[in-house]
């Protein structure tokens, strides 16, 4: 966030800092409105957003040309602290759904966009591969993940399949 160039003049170095400065609070903006539901979970992403808000705020008093992205990143830095958490029951059919073990003494915990899945993928020729991914993903996320450890993404598609018995 801070970075300068060690080479040309002041006013380069400044307009080279304001710049990165300017591309870093517009990326956390995308990633905080994409995952703000995610990231209410995560006391370390909070406490970045939090830190990142001040130290965004401190950098305003000094250089006029952030100030215009600073209400934004308030807003968003209010809104998914203050946003009331998920309720449990819906974590815990999730869990259930996704829980493999049979250990009756492990605790269960909520599964959070960064936790990982573990998934079969079947081939027509009767194998299957696994692979392992964020619970976030998109199909688009888990295509590219299949095709990657198949070596093809020729003609894949994504089939859920399901049996009461």
């Amino acid at each position: 966030y801070h970075a300068q160039p060690s080479q040309g003049t002041e006013q380069e170095k400044m307009d080279y800092a304001i710049n990165n400065k300017r591309r870093v609070i517009r990326l956390v903006l995308q990633w905080a409105a994409l995952y703000g539901d995610l990231l209410q979970e995560d006391e370390a992403a909070m406490a970045f957003l939090e830190e990142f808000y001040v130290s965004v705020s401190d950098d305003t008093r000094m250089i006029a040309a952030l100030k215009e992205q600073l209400p934004e990143l308030e807003k968003i830095v209010k809104q998914i602290s203050e946003e009331p958490k998920a309720p449990q029951k819906k974590h815990k059919v999730l869990l259930q759904l996704f829980n493999t073990s049979d250990d009756r003494a492990q605790k269960r915990q909520p599964i959070r966009g960064s936790d990982e899945v573990l998934f079969k993928v079947y081939c027509i020729d009767q194998t299957y591969t696994t692979i392992r991914v964020p619970v976030s993903s998109s199909v688009k996320e888990v295509i590219s993940a299949v095709a990657d450890k198949l070596g093809s993404g020729e003609g894949l598609i994504i089939v859920k399949m399901s049996s009461g018995g």
